[in-house]
C-alpha cells in the first residue's frame, strides 16, 4: 500500500526491512527513489533528529559516480528518511551467497571502484563506517569492467552516525557489523577514515577467499582477533596484491593506505589478474569449543552441512535481515577479555578437501583411522598365533603323517 513521505515522495513497495528501518522503492518529483525509512523510535528521538539535520547538507554534497546519492533527508512528523538514487542491480553479499567467491580479477575491479568512492567521501570529511557487501551494490544496468565486474556503488552513508548518538552508545557501546570492525573501534578509539580502508580490505579479502580473516564463533572472538591476531596468506594470490592486502589491515591506522592511493595500486594490480580462476581453499571452521568426547561416526548431516562464516548476528539464532542491515550496538571488550590470548596467527586457511586439527571432522577421521588400524593389528595378531601353532606341530597331520589336510593349532610354547 503506498504511503506519503513527506510532500513530495511516495512510497510504493518495500524493497526489504533492516535494523535501522526499512527501504522502499519509491517515487518523487524526478522519478523513481530508494526511500530508507528508520525506525518509528529512532523518529521520535529529538536528538538524532537533530544530528540528522546537521549531516544533510555533508550528505546531500556527496556527489560521486561510485557512490549511491542521497537527494534529500525528510523530517516528517513520525517520518524520518533518505531518499537516495535507485541503483537497478543487486547488492555484493548476494553474489557471494551465489558464488561464494570472485576471480581476483573482478574482485579487485569492485574494491577499487568502492575505494574511488571513498576517496570522494572522506576528501568530503565523511566516514562510511559500515562498509560491507551489503552495503556495496552492483549497477546491472553499467558497463561490464575488468573480470565481468558490474559497477559497484556505496551506499548508507551516514546511517552508522546518525545511529551512534550519545544517548544511544555509551562509552560501553560501539556501531558496526563485528567482522568489518577495525582494532580501533574495538578499542573504544573514534573511527576516522581509516577505520573505511580496513573494512575495505576485509572485503576484498572475503572476495578473494569466501570468508573474512578474523570471522567465525563468538562476536566477542571476532573482535578480539581483530585486535590481537595477524592475517595469513592466501593460498595462490599473486605476492604483490597479498602485500597491499597486508598494508591495509594493519592494526596501525597511520599504517594504511589513503582510499585514492588504495584505488590506484589497486587498478595497476589488473593486469596480472587477468585469466586467474577463483581460490581453492577451503573456510577455517569456527572457534573451537570444549565439548566431550564423542566416539561416534558422524551422521550424514555432519558430512555434507558446511559451516559458513562472515558476519555472525550478535543474538544465537537470530535470522539475517532480508536487505542484511546489520548496524547494531556492541559491548566493548574489556582490556582483560582483549588480551585473553597470546598475540598469534588467525587461523590459516586450508587447501580444499583438508580438515583443520582439532575440528569435529578432523576427530571423526582420527577416530575411523584408529579403528581401521586395531583391526589390521587384531588380523595381524591371529594370523601370527596360527602360523606360530602350525610351526610348533611341525606342519603335519594328527597322524604324523606329510600331507594330511586335517591340522591342528597348538597354543605357541
Amino acid at each position: 500500500m503506498a504511503r506519503n513521505i513527506g510532500s513530495r515522495y511516495t512510497a510504493h513497495q518495500i524493497l526489504g526491512r533492516g535494523s535501522a528501518g526499512t527501504v522502499w522503492l519509491g517515487e518523487g518529483p524526478e522519478g523513481p527513489v530508494a526511500i530508507k525509512l528508520l525506525r518509528e523510535d529512532l523518529a521520535s528521538d529529538q536528538e538524532l533528529v537533530g544530528r540528522f539535520v546537521q549531516e544533510r547538507t555533508a550528505l546531500l554534497g556527496l556527489d560521486h559516480p561510485r557512490v549511491v546519492g542521497v537527494h534529500d533527508l525528510v523530517v516528517d512528523g513520525n517520518d524520518l528518511a533518505l531518499v537516495m538514487e535507485l541503483v537497478r542491480g543487486t547488492d555484493l553479499r548476494t553474489r557471494l551467497d551465489r558464488e561464494r567467491r570472485l576471480a581476483p580479477e573482478a574482485a579487485v575491479a569492485i574494491v577499487a571502484d568502492i575505494a574511488d568512492g571513498l576517496a570522494a567521501a572522506h576528501a568530503a570529511g565523511v566516514v562510511h563506517r559500515d562498509v560491507k557487501p551489503e552495503n556495496i551494490l552492483l549497477d546491472m544496468e553499467g558497463p561490464l569492467g575488468p573480470g565481468g565486474a558490474h559497477p559497484a556503488l556505496l551506499t548508507d552513508f551516514g546511517v552508522a552516525k546518525l545511529i551512534d548518538t550519545p544517548r544511544r552508545t555509551k562509552a560501553s557501546k560501539i556501531i558496526g557489523t563485528p567482522d568489518y570492525l577495525a582494532p580501533e573501534i574495538v578499542e573504544g578509539l573514534p573511527p576516522r577514515a581509516a577505520v573505511d580502508i580496513y573494512a575495505l580490505a576485509t572485503v576484498l579479502y572475503e572476495l578473494l577467499a569466501g570468508f573474512t580473516p578474523f570471522g567465525g564463533g563468538h562476536p566477542g572472538a571476532v573482535l578480539r582477533r581483530h585486535v590481537t591476531e595477524t592475517v595469513v596468506p592466501l593460498p595462490g594470490i599473486p605476492e604483490e596484491l597479498w602485500q597491499l592486502l597486508v598494508q591495509c589491515l594493519a592494526k596501525a591506522p597511520a599504517s594504511r593506505l589513503r582510499a585514492s592511493e588504495l584505488a590506484d595500486r589497486l587498478r595497476e594490480q589488473l593486469p596480472t589478474l587477468a585469466g586467474i580462476p577463483p581460490l581453492d581453499v577451503d573456510e577455517p571452521e569456527g572457534e573451537p569449543t570444549q565439548q566431550p568426547y564423542d566416539d561416534r561416526e558422524p551422521g550424514p548431516a555432519a558430512e555434507t552441512e558446511p559451516r559458513r562464516r562472515g558476519a555472525v548476528p550478535l543474538v544465537p539464532g537470530a535470522a539475517p535481515d532480508s536487505n542484511r542491515d546489520t548496524h547494531t550496538s556492541m559491548r566493548v571488550p574489556a582490556p582483560d577479555e582483549l588480551a585473553g590470548g597470546a598475540r598469534g596467527t588467525a587461523r590459516a586457511p586450508r587447501p580444499s578437501g583438508q580438515r583443520r586439527p582439532g575440528s569435529a571432522r578432523h576427530k571423526a577421521e582420527t577416530v575411523r583411522k584408529r579403528r581401521i588400524t586395531l583391526g589390521a593389528a587384531a588380523v595381524l595378531l591371529i594370523a601370527a598365533v596360527g602360523v606360530g601353532g602350525w610351526l610348533a606341530t611341525g606342519g603335519n597331520g594328527t597322524d604324523g603323517a606329510p600331507g594330511d589336510s586335517k591340522q591342528t593349532m597348538s597354543p605357541v610354547p
